[in-house]
C-alpha cells in the first residue's frame, strides 16, 4: 500500500471529523481555475514556510472545487510586520493586484513581531491593500509552536496577534478565522497516533496540513459564494503529500 494511499485512508475519517466539529522565498504555487460553468472565485494565500505547507493540500483541494487558488507564502519571510516585512511590502501590493482574488487569506506568521501598534499598523495597511484590490480579507491564527531560542524572545508578540487582527478587522471590515479549532492552544507532534506537526516543533506533516485544508474550506463558504468544498477523496490522494517540504513528520 503506497505512503499516499495510507494517507487518504487514514483522512478520510478525520477529515470528515474536522469539517463535523468546525461550526528566503517559495516558488508559488500555480493558479488554478475551475473548468466552464464552475465556481471561478480566487483565492490569495499569504504567509510564511508553515502555510507554504499547508497550500500544497489547499490547491489541490481548490483545483478540486473548481476554484481558482494562487500562494505566496514564502520560507523564511511572508510576514508583513517583523523581520523581512519591508522587503515583502515592495512586492505585495502588486502581488495582490495582479492575482485579481476575491479573497485573500494571511495566515499569521511566526515572524510577525513587533510591538502592539506596529502589528495593527500592519494588517491595517494588508486591509487597506485588499480591500483596494476589490478583495476581501481572511486573517487566519498561526498554529502553536513549540518555540526554540530563536522565537523564544518573541513569543509575547505572537501572542498578541490574534487579538490585534481581531481590532482591524472589527466591524465586519474583515474575517479573522481562530484555527486553534484544528490545532489546539499547544503545540502537538501526533494526533490520533499519526504525525500532525513536523518535530522541528513549526512546520505541518501531510495530515495536518490535509486536517487544515478541510477546516478552511468549509469556513471559506462564508466569503465564497457558490463554493462548495470538494470530498477529501478528490484531492487528499494527488501526490501533494510527498513533496521535499514536509520534514520531520
Amino acid at each position: 500500500m503506497t505512503k499516499n494511499r495510507n494517507l487518504l485512508l487514514g483522512l478520510t475519517s478525520l477529515l470528515v471529523a474536522t469539517a463535523a466539529c468546525s461550526g528566503p522565498s517559495a516558488t508559488p504555487a500555480p493558479p488554478t481555475s475551475g473548468a466552464a460553468g464552475e465556481n471561478r472565485s480566487t483565492v490569495l494565500f499569504l504567509g510564511d514556510s508553515v502555510a507554504v505547507g499547508e497550500s500544497l493540500p489547499l490547491a489541490a483541494a481548490f483545483k478540486a472545487g473548481g476554484a481558482g487558488f494562487q500562494s505566496i507564502a514564502a520560507d523564511g519571510g511572508g510576514n508583513v510586520v517583523g523581520p523581512f516585512s519591508d522587503k515583502n511590502w515592495e512586492q505585495l501590493p502588486g502581488q495582490i493586484t495582479g492575482a485579481k482574488p476575491n479573497v485573500v487569506v494571511y495566515q499569521i506568521t511566526t515572524y510577525d513581531w513587533g510591538s502592539r501598534a506596529e502589528q495593527q499598523a500592519a494588517y491595517e495597511k494588508l486591509l487597506a491593500t485588499t480591500t483596494g484590490a476589490g478583495a476581501e480579507l481572511v486573517f487566519v491564527t498561526m498554529p502553536p509552536i513549540k518555540a526554540d531560542d530563536f522565537y523564544q524572545p518573541h513569543l509575547a508578540d505572537l501572542a498578541r496577534t490574534s487579538e490585534v487582527a481581531k481590532t482591524v478587522a472589527a466591524g465586519g471590515k474583515a474575517t479573522v478565522l481562530d484555527a486553534t479549532e484544528v490545532w489546539g492552544t499547544t503545540y502537538q507532534q501526533t494526533k490520533d497516533g499519526k504525525a500532525d506537526r513536523s518535530k522541528d516543533g513549526i512546520h505541518t506533516c501531510p495530515q495536518g496540513a490535509a486536517r487544515f485544508t478541510s477546516w478552511l474550506l468549509t469556513k471559506l463558504t462564508a466569503v465564497l459564494p457558490g463554493f462548495t468544498p470538494p470530498a477529501a477523496d478528490t484531492w487528499a490522494n494527488t501526490g501533494w503529500s510527498a513533496d521535499k517540504h514536509f520534514q520531520g513528520c
